[in-house]
């Protein structure tokens, strides 16, 4: 697999790397790393909360409307 790095995001890794003194391939590859983890993370909670919408398990608008109203309150 290749990835194609637009100038400024090339110049942004080699500024980073150089930063905190590891190597381009290194900081890309723990980006990815990252992104992949997030990802996954966001996936599998969106499909969590489409399984409690099938169950039936939600709030209505108006509740979540009052649920942080009480939260700015306190």
């Amino acid at each position: 697999m290749e990835v194609t790095l637009s100038p400024e995001q090339e110049a942004q890794l080699q500024r980073i790397a150089r930063r905190t003194g590891r190597n381009t391939e290194t900081l890309a590859q723990e980006a990815i790393d990252h992104l992949l983890e997030h990802e996954e993370r966001f996936i599998e909670a969106v499909e969590k909360g489409l399984a409690s919408l099938d169950r039936g398990e939600f709030i209505s608008h108006q509740e979540v409307k009052r649920r942080i109203e009480s939260l700015l309150e306190s």
